[in-house]
């Protein structure tokens, strides 16, 4: 029983970190995993020469079947559907660029865009390696059409990207002028961080009062922002790391708040404002 056991928990982190970027939930990344580890239990390890490949195609196909179902839900959810963030640490290995980029908040968001096979086609070729005829056999597709996912999943990933990505130093500085801006109503400053296509998604899950659809574009995004600083206190504000890049833990009106921001030609793209507390589970705000 012991190797069964050493065997699963040894990839465990990194079994999480690829259920949480195929599902952008956490809560449901571990429930996926206990759902292998019962699966690991129950099979014949005779024949399991890799439990790491054996593994991972496990959790894919169980992340795939749950993400098809959660689609659903998602398009009922009371305002915009954001992934749930988490603290850097709980996000398993981070030990390549590409597993950093496919956690970062701002790619999560956007991996909403895809098809499950597609997600699971760019998640299991840009953040694990692994090779397209494994990727099919996991997806349920030819080697060449899991090549037409994945490269129809970067066309989509890419439009409106930045080819070269803010340094985390950069992140910190651009988030922590904007909050200063926010919180002392000072439009000129805003509108100068602003992106001209800014959207700012904020997630309440119809348990906490938020804009029900996302803002679009400089002036009414700043007007939004300006109006919230208006009628609310922002208290404790922090700066803490969450999907890799900083991120600001705040009250708003006595409510929990978690602000992350994307970036593109080094203005605000996206801000996105997590405030359902469901999904503030797994960062340490207090």
């Amino acid at each position: 029983m012991m190797p069964i056991v050493d065997d699963f928990e040894e990839h465990r982190p990194m079994l999480l970190g690829l259920a949480y970027r195929l599902l952008g939930s956490m809560w449901d990344a571990e429930d996926v995993v206990q759902e292998a580890w019962l699966r690991w239990q129950a099979t014949d390890h005779a024949g399991i020469r890799e439990p790491r490949a054996f593994l991972v195609t496990v959790v894919s196909r169980l992340a795939l079947d749950q993400l098809r179902s959660a689609r659903v839900k998602r398009e009922a959810y009371t305002g915009p559907w954001l992934p749930e963030p988490v603290e850097t640490a709980q996000a398993g290995p981070l030990d390549t660029a590409e597993l950093r980029d496919t956690v970062s908040y701002a790619t999560l968001h956007m991996m909403e865009r895809l098809s499950p096979p597609e997600r699971a086609v760019f998640v299991l070729r840009e953040a694990f390696e692994l090779p397209y005829d494994e990727i099919a056999g996991i997806v349920g597709v030819s080697v060449a059409n899991a090549r037409q996912l994945h490269h129809r999943a970067s066309v989509r990933l890419a439009e409106g990207r930045d080819r070269f990505r803010p340094s985390s130093e950069e992140h910190a500085e651009l988030l922590t002028t904007f909050m200063r801006a926010a919180g002392d109503g000072d439009l000129a400053a805003l509108t100068e961080l602003l992106h001209e296509d800014v959207v700012a998604y904020n997630d309440g899950g119809g348990k906490v009062r938020a804009a029900l659809r996302p803002i679009l574009g400089r002036d009414k995004v700043s007007s939004f922002l300006l109006g919230l600083v208006a009628r609310y206190d922002f208290k404790e504000v922090r700066m803490m790391e969450v999907n890799g890049l900083p991120a600001v833990a705040t009250q708003v009106g006595g409510h929990r708040q978690l602000v992350m921001i994307g970036i593109r030609d080094g203005r605000i793209s996206e801000i996105y404002g997590v405030l359902n507390p469901d999904k503030l589970a797994h960062v340490p705000l207090t």
